[in-house]
């Protein structure tokens, strides 16, 4: 998602409600929210917390129904049950799968788990980080290297803290040192480069988004080197998740708040509910059942039928394809020449 080259002033005509930068911004709220949850466990809690919290929000189930795959169920849900984009991307679409399929094979076959992880790893961490860079350049107007400078930063820190994290139980003592090592530099080096690069954004509130952006990843490294891995993840992941289904909620709203356009929402016309609550209310319910029950259930009808199960289809296979295809399709459906893009507008 970018907001690049957008007025943030200019409805366009099927725009009726528009982005807020400072509802954005806002969502940042979660950084110091954390800190203080880690200070208030050391000096009141007696480290209750960092004692209780699992080592990642993933080993909590309703973190995983409620950050991570309801969006990336919303964004597919966007995009194939509007015939138009299906149709526009199409060709993009299957050449992703043929790809995926490709690499899933290849990988499982000739690459090492450890490689093909850390793949994962970045490229999910670009796509998180790149969200949010791309958003904060609408408001910055950082020129192409300052841009490309502190997103690369940014990343190879952000790298280095989610391998840490996920990983961990997997490395020895000097691997984790240089992990830790390598992202304190990296993120000294960030916040220098940051006071380099903030005279180009001209208003206070870009700045403030500037250093939001550079904050989401010290606070996630500091959080991580003091062991608090549930609040480091949770960090990145609320900011990154809310401001996408911010613009999906937009998007539907003024596609369809005047008459539905696709069967989903004539369904929901016909059941009386409002356009807001559409698509989060499928895509919540869908990843509930499908981190829930998916597998039990692909399991008892293979066991019914072949005599055999598979080993997590639906939470590896269906939702790690919907994860990567997600991950690519969001690089250019968002984009300013993208169809998605004259249902959104920005505004302060």
């Amino acid at each position: 998602m970018s907001a690049q080259a957008t007025s943030i002033h200019e409805l366009s005509d099927n725009s009726t409600l528009a982005v807020s930068f400072k509802l954005l911004l806002g969502l940042y709220a979660i950084i110091p929210f954390c800190l203080l949850l880690k200070l208030f466990d050391g000096w009141f809690w007696h480290d209750y917390l960092l004692q209780t919290l699992p080592s990642s929000p993933y080993h909590f189930i309703l973190f995983q129904i409620m950050f991570g795959t309801p969006h990336i169920i919303a964004s597919a849900i966007v995009l194939v049950s509007n015939t138009e984009y299906l149709v526009h991307y199409r060709h993009k679409v299957i050449m992703m799968t043929i790809a995926i399929a490709i690499a899933y094979g290849v990988g499982n076959m000739f690459i090492p788990y450890r490689v093909l992880y850390v793949l994962v790893a970045s490229w999910t961490v670009f796509h998180v980080l790149k969200q949010q860079h791309g958003i904060a350049r609408g408001i910055c107007q950082l020129p192409d290297y300052a841009f490309n400078l502190l997103l690369g930063l940014s990343v190879a820190a952000g790298i280095c803290v989610y391998v840490g994290i996920f990983s961990r139980q997997n490395l020895d003592a000097s691997q984790i040192a240089w992990l830790k090592g390598t992202a304190a530099v990296l993120c000294l080096v960030l916040a220098a480069s940051t006071v380099a690069c903030q005279r180009y954004a001209t208003t206070t509130f870009g700045k403030w988004f500037l250093w939001s952006n550079v904050l989401l990843v010290l606070s996630s490294f500091y959080l991580y080197a003091q062991q608090y891995y549930f609040l480091a993840i949770l960090v990145p992941r609320f900011v990154h998740d809310a401001t996408a289904y911010i613009f999906y909620v937009t998007h539907d709203y003024n596609k369809h708040h005047r008459e539905p356009r696709n069967f989903i929402y004539r369904c929901a016309a016909r059941c009386g509910m409002h356009v807001f609550v559409v698509l989060p209310a499928i895509s919540f319910f869908l990843a509930f059942v499908l981190q829930a029950y998916g597998d039990t259930v692909v399991n008892a009808i293979t066991q019914y039928l072949w005599g055999t199960e598979f080993y997590k289809i639906i939470t590896v296979g269906v939702l790690g394809y919907l994860a990567l295809m997600h991950y690519y399709t969001e690089a250019f459906t968002w984009k300013q020449d993208s169809p998605y893009r004259q249902f959104i507008a920005f505004k302060k």
